[in-house]
């Protein structure tokens, strides 16, 4: 069986500019990184300001597992099937970080023959935006340190600066630092490693609408405390205008192509399980004015990336999605059934019987939305027939929409009754979707809604230090802010080892983080960590292609 790398390197690209002819882009509309990546100008963006905004299709899971879900696959390979109905047809994705392709993880470019390409590329260094917001993040911790080296005008506590550094790459051993330890005039004092796509930097870039609305989120955030305890901005430290600088060329959306030829914009990369998880409202504005369908997906199950996709990019964007797709695996679902990874080519309905819970409480979480979907079963070589009828029988005795996607094998032929059925839902569809909650509610509230409706859980606890913290918000008048929670995205509680469908569960908040220049309040569950660490056998271990590379170049 062919590699991804295989497939991407044995298709023929199509050079960039003649991708934007499709979009109806000028030559001086795009500016071009090499023959096969572009970024689309100011100038373009601003054409189709005042369109409509065509119909938006959001691609969401079950609980990620080892066993694979695959939900940029099926994103990418939706998008060419709607294209090879002869709809104008946009896919939206993330960025890939460099954390989680040297780490577990690996790419985020599809696979098999739906992917984007140049696949090398986008999952390195691309157009090097997610190094400019890790720039940008870093020179305000200069900033900060600089201020506090030079007299400290702003009376900052050393001890309670939040904003913490960030690096685009997986390093356990940046989780705590000591910084300022170098002179006798510096302060010296803790500090923490993000890694870049948790950064509120990250999260701005991607809910900014302009420019000008991205410096004045960026001033908006808040970076410390004096000794006052009165929180202290980017706009008081006077460097709102240079980090936007930094960021203006990479805050263009990039274009890059599926392996049919169909362009695709990739543009920003929050993490789902710290930050909001989704591309950029640039990226997504664009593309839901110039096509008829946008399809796009937010990061990790329903339960974190679609809750967030809605109740903060959709709420900021004014919008709602036209329906969801939810991806599951057979293998997944085993794995949430409670078999070892080892022995998921084994046929086990039971265990495909009782792992079908966790996919039938995202689609109640969908159903709190009051949006259509269809369920996309991400067929692999190892599922039986007898796997295979139960998903279908299942389908059919409770009603739900469903399609076997054979996109990976096939490419867009093997989404075609995937693309149909979505568009049947979309039309068939009786009523506007509705946000979960209301900004009005309290922070406990907020969360009580989002936890019992979306994870199934009992009730939420409050550690003293969140409670606390919420007491301080009120009076600071954050409180009326969407919540983002950070948990693991393992389980629909907060306890990653816990799968399935738990039942009767509480989760626990211990601490919050204002993102006030993003618009929301990070609520912090369980044992979730802003840096994550590399496996003991990574990703970058499996990258010896860099010698066909070498040899080819020379």
């Amino acid at each position: 069986m062919l590699t991804d790398l295989q497939i991407a390197q044995d298709t023929k690209m199509i050079k960039i500019n003649e991708i934007a002819k499709k979009l109806n882009l000028t030559q001086d509309e795009i500016e071009l990184y090499g023959n096969y990546k572009a970024k689309i100008s100011y100038e373009a963006l601003e054409k189709v300001k005042n369109n409509e905004r065509g119909k938006i299709i959001l691609v969401s899971a079950i609980n990620p597992t080892p066993a694979g879900e695959g939900k940029s696959t099926t994103t990418i390979g939706l998008g060419d099937s709607l294209n090879k109905l002869g709809y104008q047809t946009m896919v939206c994705l993330r960025e890939p970080s460099l954390g989680p392709v040297m780490g577990v993880k690996g790419g985020a470019t599809g696979g098999g023959y739906a992917q984007v390409v140049p696949m090398e590329d986008i999952n390195l260094h691309f157009t090097g935006d997610i190094h400019a917001i890790t720039a940008a993040n870093n020179l305000i911790s200069a900033v900060i340190d600089n201020h506090l080296f030079q007299g400290n005008v702003l009376n900052i506590d050393p001890e309670n600066v939040i904003w913490r550094r960030a690096m685009d790459m997986n390093d356990r051993a940046l989780r705590k630092i000591n910084v300022g330890l170098s002179l006798k005039r510096e302060v010296p004092r803790y500090d923490k490693f993000d890694i870049t796509v948790a950064s509120e930097i990250m999260a701005v870039f991607c809910l900014a609408t302009n420019l000008e609305d991205l410096k004045e989120r960026i001033s908006k955030i808040v970076v410390a405390y004096n000794m006052d305890q009165e929180p202290i901005t980017v706009k008081d430290l006077q460097v709102a205008g240079a980090v936007t600088m930094l960021l203006k060329d990479a805050f263009k959306p990039n274009l890059v192509q599926t392996l049919e030829g169909n362009p695709v914009l990739i543009h920003g990369g929050p993490f789902a399980n710290i930050a909001h998880g989704c591309n950029s409202i640039m990226a997504t504005d664009y593309a839901s004015k110039i096509s008829d369908y946008t399809v796009t997906e937010a990061g990790f199950g329903a339960d974190l990336g679609m809750e967030k996709f809605i109740d903060i990019k959709m709420r900021a964007m004014n919008s709602m999605p036209e329906a969801v797709v939810l991806v599951a695996s057979i293998r997944a679902l085993k794995l949430h059934g409670g078999v070892d990874k080892t022995e998921l080519k084994e046929e086990n309905v039971e265990a495909l019987k009782k792992g079908i819970e966790n996919l039938e409480k995202h689609i109640e979480s969908i159903n709190e939305f009051n949006l259509p979907y269809v369920v996309a079963i991400n067929r692999f070589p190892t599922d039986t027939d007898q796997e295979v009828n139960f998903m279908l029988n299942w389908s059919e005795q409770n009603n739900h929409p469903v399609s076997l996607s054979e996109v990976f094998a096939k490419g867009s032929e093997g989404g075609i009754d995937l693309a149909k059925k979505v568009i049947k839902e979309i039309e068939n569809k009786k009523q506007k979707g509705n946000l979960l909650y209301s900004t009005d509610l309290s922070i406990e509230d907020k969360l009580k809604e989002i936890a019992t409706r979306i994870y199934g859980a009992k009730e939420v606890v409050f550690k003293d230090k969140a409670k606390e913290q919420i007491e301080i918000y009120k009076k600071l008048g954050w409180d009326k802010l969407p919540i983002c929670v950070a948990k693991t995205p393992l389980s629909l509680s907060d306890d990653g080892k816990i799968k399935g469908r738990p039942r009767d569960f509480t989760v626990t908040v211990r601490s919050f983080k204002p993102s006030l220049g993003a618009g929301f309040i990070v609520a912090m569950m369980g044992n979730v960590m802003t840096m994550p660490g590399l496996p003991k056998e990574g990703a970058y271990k499996n990258m010896d292609v860099i010698d066909n590379l070498i040899v080819g170049l020379f």
